[in-house]
């Protein structure tokens, strides 16, 4: 059969046609195959914004602003802080678990937030559920100050007074439900002694009622009492981690004086909203995990009062789980309630 001109034009467009539809339909099956892929190694290609539930200048602020330093510089992009301050952190921490899960918004955490507000009241996000740990940066074992006025060296001292005086000895917190509240409250009840309970508006003027002699005893984090030691007004008598710290190499624990396994400490980390990619997660992981293995870093986490840590995705979540049950106890014991 012998093909006139035109047919063959037909036949040549049709083969032609064929051929950019099986490319096209390549290049398309190629760029869906490839998409995650580029996704995950694109990230993070703007900056990424670390909120801080506190105001600046405390702990968590500090450890926040630390871990947005170290995170730019091992990621290449720039880490802004925003101060998202109330209700105990719950409004930072709620925003950051509606924020969308693409790896460009972070919460510092802290215990608070993670396994005390739980307790304490009802909110409009579950911790366990809407966030991904990536990191416990440090831990905070907190401790126990009191006022020079008091004439006691020792916890033993401390307890005897207490149970002396009959429940006429005082103490501050930072307010109802707060960390400062709770661990005192753990510690009278398993020294069998009552004080009484003086709130205030933030650990900085419960510190400052402690130094003005107005409460006889604080327990607070380290870097609340380290300012203040050379004063010879307040002398922090326990701190309350397993073991001591190197900013108070000469304190002896809670549990070295008389009441084993006691534990009252609190950490800060970052998280980040459940579903972000696990390429994006583990890439901080890593980096944050890197942290306390450079001096500085070290360094400036121990200035704080903290103890550095640097802990794995998995060591966040064990902590969670751990810590939970321990500040539910607290809240039982000291009545407190922030509904």
């Amino acid at each position: 059969m012998v093909r006139v001109p035109g047919e063959m034009a037909r036949a040549g467009v049709c083969r032609r046609g064929r051929a950019m539809l099986v490319a096209l339909a390549g290049l398309l099956l190629g760029a869906v195959a490839a998409s995650p892929a580029s996704a995950q190694e694109a990230w993070p290609d703007r900056p990424i914004r670390m909120i801080v539930p506190f105001a600046p200048g405390g702990v968590t602020d500090s450890i926040g602003r630390l871990s947005a330093e170290w995170l730019g510089k091992a990621l290449g992009q720039s880490v802004p802080v925003e101060n998202r301050s109330g209700a105990n952190g719950a409004i930072a921490a709620e925003a950051v678990a509606r924020s969308a899960p693409d790896g460009y918004t972070l919460l510092t955490a802290s215990a608070s937030q993670m396994v005390m507000l739980p307790a304490l009241m009802k909110l409009n996000f579950d911790p366990a559920k809407d966030f991904a740990p990536v990191s416990i940066v440090a831990s905070n074992p907190m401790v126990l100050a009191v006022s020079t006025a008091l004439k006691v060296s020792s916890l033993q001292d401390f307890v005897a007074l207490a149970k002396a005086k009959g429940g006429k000895l005082n103490y501050s917190s930072a307010g109802i439900g707060s960390s400062t509240h709770l661990a005192m409250a753990l510690l009278l009840q398993r020294a069998g002694i009552e004080m009484l309970h003086v709130p205030y508006r933030g650990g900085a003027p419960a510190v400052q009622a402690l130094l003005a002699g107005e409460v006889d005893a604080y327990f607070g984090n380290p870097s609340d009492m380290l300012p203040h030691l050379e004063g010879g007004r307040i002398r922090v008598l326990a701190v309350a981690g397993t073991e001591r710290i190197s900013s108070l190499p000469d304190v002896p624990t809670v549990a070295e004086q008389g009441y084993p396994g006691f534990r009252a400490e609190t950490w800060n980390g970052i998280a980040a909203p459940a579903g972000t990619p696990e390429a994006a997660l583990q890439r901080m992981a890593d980096a944050l995990g890197k942290a306390c293995g450079d001096a500085g870093f070290h360094a400036a986490l121990e200035r704080l009062g903290t103890t550095p840590v640097c802990s794995t995705r998995e060591g966040f979540a064990e902590a969670m789980r751990r810590d939970a049950p321990l500040w539910r106890e607290a809240v039982r014991i000291s009545g407190a309630s922030l509904e």
